[in-house]
């Protein structure tokens, strides 16, 4: 009995310690804080998405591409690269620890930092090659982080999918990145959710500081078997339903610029790595109750971002949710006529972005390119004369503001046939543009059998040489116009296109020639300065065609000639007709961006506003055609050398190549 009564209170005792001892552990970490609801990690391994990561082409640093998948934090915490730092009073950064863990940063205020190896707004291929050397040390497994959350008031519970991403490769540049999903049940807990078989009654895919939300049944939402399928966008993660570009115009937090999705893809199944109901302070996932930066400190959207548990989704899921977008607009596949004013949207951003990232490495470096802009444009418009302008003869030399000038005034002269003209750019550029198109969708639809390649070839070709010959021909029945009022005919808009017959195949053809031959040379970058060089000095082409009745080859001799000694003088007055051609319809609809208006229609007025400008730049190339002719008469006649392999004693001398001289009119 002695015995007995011993052991009972030895047992006794052991049992009093070891609730102390979980007592006190229950006082160093909130309540609940370390549990998880019952099914919750099975319910969030059932619906854990599937993400489709634009591949990499020519890994490590391709940034149109992505460089990093989700992964962990440990990524960063624990890792000797990274640096604690904390803000001071002054404004300072001062360094705290070095290969900060877990326990280091759990608590943490929004005065701390992790940085990393590298610099944001510098060389960023250090992030991506530092982060392939953690995947080939396995240090960087394919996670998410799960968490169920509810909000007050609200019925049934959601389930969010965080992915963390090492770097952010976008027009805004960070260490760290926070981005992710999440989708909400009607059920009271997950193990309802799982016991029923209910399936989610929403999903929202997080997108910058906004989201984009579908019914979980909605034709976009693509799944495998219970799985939803995503796309995170190259560089920025934000995350979408489809394989597109998607273009962002900074309202409801949807960022600013162009989100790529598009592949070829990479498909990654993240493992779900179920987090705590309540933030920890202690613990495998104590690193959750850090506010500070996972990133070091920068000016602006350059800045480190914040954890999940920051984020107004963490503790409003529902309201936060009901808040936001049901459609992203994605990039048109293509425009009627002329450049795409999205895809001009897109690039402008992106060139902004890094002006003003420039900024933030070096004042100085960014003031300077700016002026050196400015001065570029000052010369390039400043210093030439403005007038005075003559539309009666036509014939005859001019300065580059002259040909400007000139060439808006006879454009507001003849304005009816000149929009005429424009117009028919629409069908005839348009078609052309249609017809490589569906050769394109279709090679793609078929490609998977082996029988697409074909037709993806023709469309690729049509899109190279028809969109260009029908601009020409447009351009070309422009420069009839003139040749009838020089002539004292009746110039208007049939008169012009029946004058053209006798040319048409000539004009289509030496465009087609003209095409193929510069991007021939351009192909090697040995060639590039005499694919620059014939650019220009093949540029009238047309005007000999049309004017001097030359055959193909003759005319591109003739149009070299004229240009030859003149090619600075040539490629000042060219380069603001092309610049008014591509430029003047994208920034005019620029602003149509931001409005409800669909992508679609700001695309179609892009297009008809490059229509109705292509009369105007084929009238000042016709004018400068016609001063470089008045110039050639009056001027000595340029040499041309000779590089001729076979003739090595004249190998590199100057020859001289009579020239038909033609007076002004």
């Amino acid at each position: 009995m002695a015995r007995s009564a011993f052991a009972l209170a030895t047992f006794s005792l052991l049992a009093l310690t070891l609730c102390g001892a979980a007592a006190a552990a229950n006082q160093k970490v909130p309540a609940g804080s370390t549990e998880v609801e019952p099914g919750a990690a099975e319910l969030a391994r059932k619906f854990a998405p599937i993400t489709m990561l634009r591949e990499e082409q020519n890994p490590p640093c391709e940034t149109t591409r992505e460089q990093y998948q989700p992964t962990s934090v440990e990524t960063m915490l624990g890792n000797p690269d990274v640096v604690l730092q904390r803000e001071t009073p002054s404004g300072q950064l001062e360094n705290v620890k070095e290969g900060p863990t877990a326990a280091d940063v759990a608590g943490l205020s929004n005065e701390y930092y992790l940085n990393l190896n590298g610099e944001p707004t510098g060389d960023t291929c250090v992030y991506s090659k530092d982060f392939k050397k953690l995947l080939e040390e396995g240090k960087a497994p394919v996670v998410t982080y799960s968490h169920v959350a509810r909000e007050p008031d609200h019925v049934g519970f959601v389930i969010q999918y965080w992915f963390f991403w090492y770097f952010n490769q976008f027009n805004d540049l960070h260490e760290g990145d926070w981005e992710g999903m999440q989708i909400s049940f009607e059920a009271e807990t997950p193990q309802e959710a799982l016991e029923t078989g209910e399936e989610p009654s929403q999903i929202i895919v997080f997108q910058h500081s906004g989201g984009e939300r579908a019914g979980w049944k909605d034709a976009k939402v693509k799944k495998e078997g219970t799985h939803p399928i995503v796309y995170p966008a190259a560089g920025s993660h934000a995350t979408f339903y489809d394989s597109a570009v998607y273009v962002q115009n900074g309202q409801n937090g949807s960022g600013l610029g162009c989100d790529n999705t598009s592949g070829p893809s990479l498909e990654l199944r993240p493992t779900p790595v179920m987090l705590p109901d309540e933030v920890p302070f202690q613990g495998p996932f104590e690193w959750l109750s850090y506010e500070g930066r996972w990133g070091e400190r920068e000016k602006g959207y350059n800045n480190g971002p914040t954890g999940p548990q920051t984020k107004t989704v963490w503790r409003e899921p529902f309201a936060w949710m009901a808040a936001q977008r049901t459609t992203s607009p994605r990039l048109p596949g293509g425009s009627i006529a002329g450049p795409q004013v999205t895809g001009a949207f897109c690039g402008t951003v992106a060139a902004v972005s890094e002006l003003i990232n420039l900024d933030i490495r070096s004042r100085p470096a960014a003031i300077a390119t700016i002026a050196v802009i400015l001065l570029v444009i000052a010369i390039f418009v400043g210093m030439t004369r403005w007038g005075p302008i003559d539309l009666e003869n036509l014939r005859q030399r001019r300065s580059f503001g002259q040909i400007a000038r000139t060439a808006r005034q006879l454009y507001g002269r003849y304005w009816l046939a000149m929009w005429a003209i424009g117009i028919t750019a629409i069908p005839i550029v348009g078609g052309a543009s249609l017809l490589a198109g569906l050769f394109s969708s279709g090679g793609a639809a078929n490609d998977a059998t082996g029988g697409g390649g074909l037709n993806l070839a023709v469309g690729d070709l049509i899109e190279i040489l028809g969109r260009p010959a029908a601009s020409a021909v447009v351009a070309s029945v422009v420069v009839v116009f003139v040749r009838l009022l020089i002539d004292g005919k009746a110039a208007g808009f049939r008169a012009s296109w029946r004058g053209l017959r006798p040319c048409f195949w000539r004009v289509v053809g030496a465009q087609m020639l003209f095409v193929l031959a510069t991007i021939g040379l351009a192909s090697t970058i040995i060639g590039l300065p005499w694919a620059a060089n014939k650019y220009v000095a093949w540029s009238f082409v047309k005007q000999q065609i049309v004017f001097e009745d030359r055959k193909v080859i003759d005319a591109f001799h003739a149009s070299a000639d004229i240009v030859r000694g003149r090619w600075f003088h040539t490629v000042r007055t060219a380069a603001f007709l092309f610049l008014i051609g591509v430029v003047v319809g994208p920034v005019l609809t620029f602003a149509l961006i931001f409005t409800a208006l669909p992508l679609i229609w700001v695309n179609a007025i892009g297009s008809l506003i490059f229509a109705l400008l292509i009369p105007y730049v084929a009238l000042g190339e016709t004018l400068l055609y016609f001063d470089l002719k008045a110039r050639a008469a009056v001027e000595p006649v340029k040499p041309a050398r000779s590089w001729k392999v076979w003739r090595p004693r004249r190998f590199g001398r100057v020859i001289e190549r009579p020239q038909p001289a033609t007076a002004p009119a």
